[in-house]
């Protein structure tokens, strides 16, 4: 796998795994928001799932840069959950939560340059989270937020990478059972995942003509 450095993070952690990734792309309308989302859901363990929700504008130019919105859902137990918009750590831009405490959210933008330290933090994706679709309950938590600078960035080889607004995505995640040091800081230090995997993510199901509109509303 290529987010967060499995091969050699499974020689120094003793213990990892890989997710089930069978799945389909589905289109999601949500409640809170507005919202129309593309989603995506994955098992970390044998029955414990992970859903990732992406909405985008539509008519949106090809090879340019657009806002999109990320909405997560994960278990309350959840120690930090990353989220990969290329699909690899190294040089994409990541979205990374956990909660403090279980009480709120915390979402922290960050960037890998290499397998072998955690990711520092990317001040080239900004993430804005919206209040409506961003809760934590006894069992599970979920964010959403708004990000720019996501979905057209430079690489880690310094080329520049986008992903397609009406088409398919290759996306991935990293789960950790361990808190961060300081959850309430989202500049926290990480510990290495447990589980990881990659998925193909369709965008075209999660068109928003009223994309602007509804980020302002919910911002």
């Amino acid at each position: 796998m290529r987010l967060w450095g499995l091969a050699s993070a499974c020689v120094a952690a003793i213990l990892c795994s890989t997710a089930s990734a069978a799945g389909t792309t589905t289109t999601y309308r949500d409640p809170d928001t507005g919202l129309v989302f593309a989603e995506y859901a994955i098992q970390y363990q044998i029955g414990r799932t992970l859903v990732f929700r992406v909405a985008v504008p539509t008519q949106v130019q090809s090879l340019t840069a657009y806002d999109a919105v990320l909405q997560v859902i994960a278990p309350i137990d959840a120690g930090w959950l990353g989220f990969a918009w290329g699909g690899r750590m190294i040089g994409d831009p990541l979205a990374v939560a956990w909660t403090n405490n279980g009480q709120s959210v915390v979402l922290s933008s960050r960037r890998a340059t290499d397998h072998a330290s955690v990711p520092g933090i990317n001040t080239a994706a900004q993430y804005t989270i919206l209040k409506a679709g961003t809760h934590v309950n006894r069992t599970h938590f979920q964010y959403t937020a708004h990000c720019t600078g996501c979905t057209y960035y430079s690489n880690s080889a310094g080329a520049k990478t986008w992903l397609y607004s009406t088409g398919t995505n290759h996306l991935a995640f990293a789960y950790s059972g361990t808190r961060p040091s300081n959850p309430s800081s989202n500049s926290s230090s990480l510990t290495i995942h447990d589980v990881t995997n990659n998925w193909d993510h369709d965008f075209s199901v999660g068109q928003n003509a009223n994309f602007a509109d509804l980020v302002a509303k919910n911002s």
